[in-house]
């Protein structure tokens, strides 16, 4: 249910609701994409493994060095653990819906 892209195309203009930063291999980012998979939420991903010259422009967006990392409507999220968290709690659709 995703689509690939290169940083560039997400970091300073965010057109995907959903954008998920991950590199290889990664078991948390196959997490992550896996539930919102299960949500059907469609998501964006950016693969550092393929592109590694984002990197520099991902941690100045989330601030974060690790992977996998997701930015909803242009909020950064955290990582997996946040990520399932935030779907727990309830909070994922009303991200979603800001």
């Amino acid at each position: 249910m995703a689509d690939e892209t290169s940083i560039g195309a997400t970091a300073g203009e965010q057109t995907a609701q959903v954008v998920v930063y991950t590199t290889e291999p990664c078991a948390y980012c196959v997490q992550a994409k896996r539930l919102l998979d299960a949500r059907g939420i469609p998501y964006t991903e950016v693969n550092l493994a393929r592109d590694p010259s984002g990197r520099a422009e991902l941690v100045a967006l989330t601030g974060r060095y690790t992977f996998p990392q997701v930015v909803v409507c242009g909020r950064s999220v955290g990582g997996f653990s946040e990520l399932l968290a935030a779907d727990r709690a309830g909070r994922l659709r009303d991200l979603l819906a800001a």
